[in-house]
C-alpha cells in the first residue's frame, strides 16, 4: 500500500476540507477548502513517510489475520479443550510464532 496524500492531511488535520489533484505530492495541487488552515507540503510529506513506516511495520498484523483459526473455529477449540485450551493455544502459538513481531 503506498499512503495517500489526502491520508496524510487527514491524519494531521482531521477535520480538513481539501481537494487533492494529483498522486505525486512534490507537483499536486492542493486546494484548502472552508478556511482549512493550509498544511506544507514538506511536512505531508514527512507524515506520509510516518504512515508508510508504520503500515509496514505492521505487516506480522495483516499475515497474522489472514492466517488465524476463525472466531468459529476458535470458539470451538476452545468448547472442545474444556478447562485447559491446549489446542487452541497451540493454534494462536503457531500463527504467533511463524509471523514474529518486527
Amino acid at each position: 500500500m503506498t499512503v495517500k496524500i489526502t491520508n496524510a492531511i487527514l491524519s494531521i488535520n482531521p477535520n480538513a476540507e481539501v481537494v487533492v489533484r494529483g498522486d505525486n505530492i512534490d507537483n499536486c495541487t492542493i486546494q484548502w477548502d472552508n478556511n482549512t488552515k493550509e498544511i506544507s507540503k514538506a511536512n505531508i510529506k514527512t507524515k506520509m513517510a510516518e504512515l508508510q513506516a508504520d503500515y509496514e511495520a505492521k505487516q506480522y498484523q495483516r499475515n497474522r489475520a489472514s492466517e488465524y483459526p476463525s472466531i468459529g473455529e476458535q470458539l470451538d477449540l476452545i468448547y472442545h479443550a474444556g478447562q485447559g485450551g491446549d489446542a487452541f493455544q497451540a493454534a494462536i502459538k503457531a500463527v504467533k510464532d511463524k509471523h514474529p513481531k518486527g
